[in-house]
């Protein structure tokens, strides 16, 4: 994709508490807003106790998504990128909502980790600041989550997401709307006592200028703006101003706040009492509230991805990864090598797009280097704890989609093939696992592969066929026999692998 000054681009956030819609232009490495719309679902609060989303939050968020789907009618795939967050994290049936809103919008919306959702937030915000040296805390207290970030310049250092968030907490601990000082100081010690576990690690010595991000902070400076604080900034004294006010009030219907909008009465009560133990927590004198948020990190990330700055940054969390994890480097590298020969071989079979094909290439790539990554915790069942750790694990520029991808091709590059159910996952992602599979056969010997007695890889039908040169199978006897063995796992598939001569 070649981004010009007149590309459109769109990002949509899914919130707990509301669904955004921003489309923009990206010109001179900065975004310049074309068209905003912000609509009130508040799917976090129609969570049962299942956690399962019910019938009305379901439908909520389906028809705003039908409306964006209407401003959105001619965007290129590429163009456009939608993100669920913590609602969607936490519901059981949110594959059953996914379906309906990837219907609705015309696009696929991917579910994305805390640790995910806290780097675009501060990739929005890092955009909009003025380029220092200083060490930046972002906070951004969200419908059901709230999300920290130590970073410097535009590189995330450090971020933690927490469940807890001005939606969840309004619902515990003022069901009825009551805003009593009592309910105060009981939704403000809960909230202390959930975020100490981060307290030492975002304490002030790490930071120098701490910035706070849209939902609730955004609301709370708008309304000590409009009451006289400083414009841009909140502090101690403006906070136990607003929480005199909440009390005088006395319920939150009965708000009536300069710069509160009436749709944030109902969670006000829980978003103030998490930033007010934040602030203690944290030591925070002033916090100032940043322009930029999630959906302009996903904004940046489309720019980003264009010029391949996103594939670097998923690169950058494979190798932290492996860090955590480490492996026999050498011979992941020559799995790697050979799962990519046997792609590129394949790869014209499966009529994909030249997008789909780098996406698919890299998913591989990864898959291979971090194959064996089970094995730091026991040999036996390797690839079922590597699955495990990819299926569980938070990477940075990851959805849990593509993670999910990731912990199938390792799960399956091993054992019986039918533990994954090809059938539901894809055709692209079958043949790669295929080629994984192969990759580790013919790396046997954890030496240098022979890939030059490879003549022929071709997928057909439901059916992929390895053609080796004559005389390769008798000079590689563990090989053939091993690949022989394959053909009889495919066999208990759906899928037949078939091996051949030249």
């Amino acid at each position: 994709m070649t981004i010009g000054a007149e590309t459109l681009l769109a990002a949509i956030d899914l919130g707990s508490n509301s669904f955004r819609l921003e489309i923009a232009h990206h010109v001179g490495g900065q975004i310049q807003r074309v068209d905003y719309i912000k609509e009130m679902v508040r799917q976090g609060a129609d969570l049962d106790e299942s956690r399962n989303l019910n019938d009305a939050a379901i439908e909520r968020g389906v028809k705003c998504l039908e409306r964006f789907g209407e401003a959105l009618k001619g965007f290129p795939k590429q163009n456009v990128r939608a993100v669920a967050t913590q609602t969607l994290r936490e519901a059981r049936n949110k594959d059953d909502f996914l379906s309906l809103a990837k219907k609705a919008l015309g696009y696929k919306v991917e579910v994305i980790s805390g640790v995910e959702e806290a780097r675009l937030i501060y990739q929005g915000v890092s955009h909009f600041l003025p380029q220092s040296d200083e060490r930046r805390l972002v906070i951004d207290i969200g419908g059901r989550s709230t999300e920290f970030v130590l970073g410097q310049h535009f590189d995330a250092l450090k971020t933690d997401s927490l469940r807890v968030g001005s939606l969840a907490w309004s619902l515990k601990y003022f069901p009825d709307g009551e805003l009593s000082a009592k309910n105060l100081k009981r939704a403000e010690v809960a909230a202390t006592s959930f975020l100490d576990v981060i307290a030492k690690s975002y304490g002030h010595k790490h930071w120098d200028v701490a910035y706070g991000a849209s939902g609730t902070v955004g609301a709370v400076g708008d309304v000590l703006a409009q009451a006289g604080f400083t414009e841009g900034e909140i502090t101690k004294k403006g906070l136990d101003w607003l929480r005199d006010e909440l009390i005088k009030a006395k319920q939150a219907s009965c708000l009536k706040l300069s710069g509160l909008k009436e749709e944030r009465n109902a969670v006000i009560g829980g978003g103030l009492s998490v930033l007010r133990a934040i602030f203690d927590l944290l030591k925070i004198d002033t916090l100032y509230v940043a322009r930029g948020a999630l959906r302009h990190g996903l904004l940046y990330d489309i720019a980003a991805e264009a010029s391949d700055g996103l594939i670097y940054t998923k690169e950058a969390s494979i190798r932290l990864l492996l860090k955590r994890f480490p492996v026999g480097a050498t011979h992941a590298e020559h799995v790697k090598e050979a799962a990519a020969y046997l792609f590129d071989m394949v790869v014209d079979d499966l009529n994909l797009k030249k997008s789909e094909i780098q996406e698919q290439r890299r998913l591989l790539n990864w898959a291979a280097q971090c194959h064996e990554i089970g094995s730091v915790i026991s040999h036996g069942g390797y690839h079922r704890h590597g699955a495990y750790i990819l299926e569980h694990t938070e990477l940075m520029g990851f959805s849990q989609s593509e993670l999910h991808q990731l912990s199938l091709l390792v799960l399956g590059q091993h054992g019986k093939i039918k533990k994954i159910d090809l059938d539901k996952v894809g055709e692209q992602l079958v043949v790669s696992l295929a080629c994984l599979r192969l990759a580790i056969i013919l790396c046997h010997s954890r030496n240098q592969p022979a890939l030059s007695g490879i003549n022929k890889f071709k997928y057909v039908n439901d059916t992929v066929q390895l053609t080796v040169l004559d005389g390769w199978m008798e000079s590689h006897p563990q090989s053939a026999y091993l690949l022989e063995e394959e053909v009889t796992a495919w066999k208990k598939t759906n899928w037949r692998l078939f091996i051949a001569g030249k």
